[in-house]
């Protein structure tokens, strides 16, 4: 049977809850999935590849992942796991176009997953936009309804929406200095907290990133519903890689022998590339023989290329594997950002041997084990302070391939898989949140 609205399958193709009582889990991603997409998409496109690694038993839950697409679809993983695209009602595409920004769904509602949210014991969502309201809403009427077996309902904070939103709206401005646009970006940023906060007031469950915003979020929801979601690292394609330095030259055109500082990411003010590239600037003016190397789009691609010439290497976005490729071939790894939650290319590079240069007290640090021994974090937050921790590591070729050897334990020590961070951290979550089966149910 198909749902008439969108002509995807449910029931049984949509595995409805069995007799053991197995939940179904909907997970509400609500960003257009495509092999460019963001960090958030990957991370989900991990844990379904992990769920569907999984026996069913051991994963004791059926798992649907919606997200946004052109058309109406369903992809299945496993017998247990599949992915649901759904269209956008009000797409952002006109705003964010050549942007390299992951494309949403603003409309107040979404009746197509309305409609399929039903066949679902619990509810995750993961953003701020139509999807999430699309729950909320749901599960209010339930609520109201006195439905004694209401979907229980989960969320996860993957991005610090309010301060991206205050960084675009600065960039819709041109910059334009005064109380002005600064009063609107500040603005918007406080409404899009206030959508969040609601949504998360909502939710029986809330996960976030790490300790310090756990706290922040506690504050909005209740210490006891909030816990802890971590990112996983997969070893298997993540590691280092010896050949990996000649390959990016014969396949990729890299320079073979300046210091390569890696930044993998969007490419805009959002993650600060042009600091990195400010910084790597200056080493090359101070004589050191560094070479920027970007992994990722946007629209500060051209800037970069402006200010380094041919001092940079700029190769769009990559898949998983070419990724992994360019993590092993370069020398140092950069991400000025502060606005991840977690920034998960940071695993992902340490894992690859990488030496790592972080901005002191951003929440990226907490992939570090030993700051100064398997990374670097600078207090210095200038072109001039980002380049002198640069220098450090390129001057001292031993010192920087130590803390490298360095990285790789830490991460090979540390650093969960995909598969341990699902099972420990969201399995246990979704089953607590299970509606109970009522008495004389089954």
């Amino acid at each position: 049977m198909s749902d008439p609205l969108t002509g995807i399958p449910f029931g049984g193709d949509l595995a409805l809850p069995s007799p053991a009582g197995t939940p179904s889990v909907a997970v509400l991603v609500d960003l257009v999935r495509t092999g460019s997409a963001g960090g958030q998409v990957k991370c989900w496109e991990r844990f379904a590849e992990a769920a569907a690694g999984l026996p069913a038993a051991e994963l004791g839950v059926d798992l649907t992942l919606y997200v946004l697409g052109d058309r109406p679809r369903m992809e299945p993983l496993s017998p247990s796991v599949r992915f649901v695209t759904l269209p956008p009602l009000i797409s952002t595409s006109p705003l964010v176009r050549d942007r390299g920004v992951d494309v949403c769904d603003v409309a107040p509602h979404h009746p197509a997953l309305g409609r399929l949210l039903p066949f679902h014991d619990v509810w995750h969502l993961t953003h701020v936009f139509s999807f999430a309201t699309t729950a909320v809403r749901l599960s209010r009427a339930q609520r109201r309804s006195g439905l004694p077996n209401r979907a229980g309902l989960v969320g996860s904070v993957h991005t610090d929406v309010p301060a991206l939103t205050a960084l675009y709206v600065q960039e819709l401005t041109g910059r334009r200095a005064g109380r002005g646009p600064r009063a609107l970006a500040e603005a918007s940023a406080a409404l899009v907290r206030r959508r969040r906060d609601r949504i998360l007031r909502a939710c029986d469950r809330v996960m976030v990133s790490t300790h310090a915003e756990r706290a922040e979020i506690a504050a909005v929801a209740g210490e006891q519903r909030v816990s802890l979601l971590g990112r996983g690292v997969d070893h298997t394609r993540f590691r280092p890689d010896p050949s990996a330095r000649a390959e990016l030259t014969r396949l990729l055109g890299v320079p073979r022998d300046p210091v390569r500082v890696l930044f993998a990411g969007r490419v805009d003010s959002s993650k600060r590339v042009l600091l990195a590239a400010e910084a790597v600037r200056l080493l090359r003016q101070r004589g050191r023989s560094a070479h920027l190397v970007v992994a990722g789009a946007g629209q500060d691609s051209a800037r970069v290329a402006g200010l380094l010439g041919g001092g940079a290497t700029l190769l769009g976005t990559l898949d998983q594997d070419r990724l992994a490729l360019v993590y092993a071939g370069c020398d140092v790894f950069v991400l000025p950002s502060l606005t991840e939650t977690i920034g998960n290319v940071v695993g992902e590079a340490m894992a690859c041997g990488l030496p790592v240069v972080l901005p002191a007290g951003a929440r990226t640090t907490q992939w570090l084990a030993a700051p100064g021994r398997d990374g670097l974090t600078v207090t210095d937050d200038s072109p001039a302070g980002w380049a002198d921790a640069l220098a450090a590591l390129a001057d001292d070729p031993a010192e920087r391939a130590a803390m490298g050897r360095r990285a790789a334990a830490s991460a090979a020590a540390r650093h969960r898989t995909w598969a341990e961070v699902l099972t420990e951290d969201l399995l246990p979550v979704w089953r607590a949140v299970a509606p109970l089966p009522s008495p004389g149910d089954g």
